[in-house]
């Protein structure tokens, strides 16, 4: 490979982040059961353990992201062992993720129910998932909704999204300075009629009513079926409302698959969308990278590596457009040479450099040979199978 294009993919590497998700590593499923595994993490230390490892053999996972209810079982008392553990592990506190679709009370809603009663707890929940980011002095706390009817006509849709402006906006009131509020968007499930926050536009204006401190966060997921997700990145970079992902796969709908199992080619447009807009305004965007899914098959370790090394790849492949080149041919409308610069940087195999940029670092040039080698999956499949495999346990 040219020293050229590798001095691009180095430098790419260098500011590319990845923030691992602790549910990523406990016994997931669908609603229908799961299949458990015996090496799946059931504490926040089993979780934060498993993060360091994907951190010791990729270099680029210094952060996981937290759930409320699930890594936090006591609250906000649950604050100390939380840091504790982060400065055992190495691993800092991530996103947090507030919980407003588990408890029963949300049957209906949360802050777009129409009891409220249940809005005010929905509410209190989220000033208490923003004072744990402050004592955390994690920056950015990611909202997603369940809220939404199943019925026509069971829901008012426009009242309801006066409830989410309240309630988004007493909420970014809480936000200490330089903390950020994550909107998240879904079409449909588990509400199948309408989703309160049912797509970008929504989500971006909800976070215009919140107030300046908020975003919009993309699950690559959360789309209709070949609906153009780099145009929506576009759209929100040039708004200035981008904050994160929430990276993954599917085939069908929200299928949580790993990155870039189905369409590597949608992720690396995607990247490139984000790179181009960073050369078009000279500076850096302010995205969050963020990895959701759901390993219900695959070996939780394994696939978060997997996942990493892909996400680094296909970013570094985006980085070798030439973006001079594709702003000439965009602007001369010379289609086949535009096109040709995506495909030749899709086409180019970065692996090479990505294994010296390694070795530079002092990571193992393999990360998945290098973790399976080293003994900890056979560790904890035997500490841990025993008790995983005994019980159906939690969600999380």
């Amino acid at each position: 490979m040219q020293a050229k294009l590798t001095d691009k993919i180095f430098h790419a590497l260098e500011s590319f982040r990845i923030e691992l998700p602790s549910w990523g590593f406990a016994n997931t499923g669908t609603r229908f059961g799961k299949f458990l595994q015996p090496a799946a993490a059931t504490s926040i230390e089993e979780k934060f353990s498993d993060a360091a490892q994907v951190h010791a053999v990729t270099g680029v996972c210094p952060s996981v992201a937290l759930h409320v209810l699930w890594d936090f079982p006591r609250g906000l008392q649950s604050v100390e062992e939380i840091a504790r553990l982060a400065g055992r592990y190495g691993i800092k506190p991530g996103c947090i993720n507030p919980n407003l679709f588990q408890d029963q009370a949300y049957k209906f809603g949360s802050f777009g129910n129409p009891d409220p009663a249940i809005r005010e707890q929905a509410l209190q929940h989220a000033r208490d998932s923003i004072e744990i980011g402050q004592q955390l002095r994690s920056r950015d706390i990611s909202f997603w909704f369940a809220d939404g009817s199943n019925y026509p006509g069971t829901a008012g849709i426009r009242q309801r999204k006066r409830w989410f402006e309240e309630c988004l906006l007493a909420a970014h009131s809480e936000l200490a300075l330089g903390q950020r509020m994550l909107i998240e968007y879904k079409p449909f499930e588990p509400a199948f009629y309408h989703t309160d926050i049912a797509d970008w536009g929504m989500a971006l204006l909800l976070a215009r009513a919140a107030g300046p401190q908020a975003k919009v966060l993309v699950d690559t997921g959360h789309h209709y079926s070949a609906q153009n997700i780099e145009q929506i990145v576009a759209w929100l970079l040039s708004e200035g409302m981008l904050g994160g992902f929430h990276f993954n796969d599917r085939r069908y709908a929200d299928d949580d698959l790993t990155l870039g199992s189905i369409d590597p080619y949608q992720i690396f447009r995607i990247f490139h969308e984000i790179l181009y807009f960073q050369w078009e305004e000279k500076g850096r965007a302010d995205i969050a990278y963020m990895v959701d899914q759901s390993h219900n098959l695959k070996g939780k370790i394994e696939a978060m590596i997997q996942t990493v090394t892909v996400a680094q790849e296909l970013f570094a492949k985006a980085s070798l457009a030439d973006h001079k080149r594709l702003a000439a041919a965009q602007q001369g409308c010379d289609l086949i040479p535009a096109e040709s610069i995506l495909q030749d940087a899709f086409s180019t195999d970065v692996r090479p450099a990505i294994r010296e940029w390694r070795l530079s670092k002092g990571l193992p040039a393999d990360p998945m040979k290098a973790f399976l080698e080293s003994g900890y999956l056979e560790r904890i499949s035997q500490e841990r199978g025993a008790r995983n495999m005994s019980s159906a346990g939690s969600y999380a």
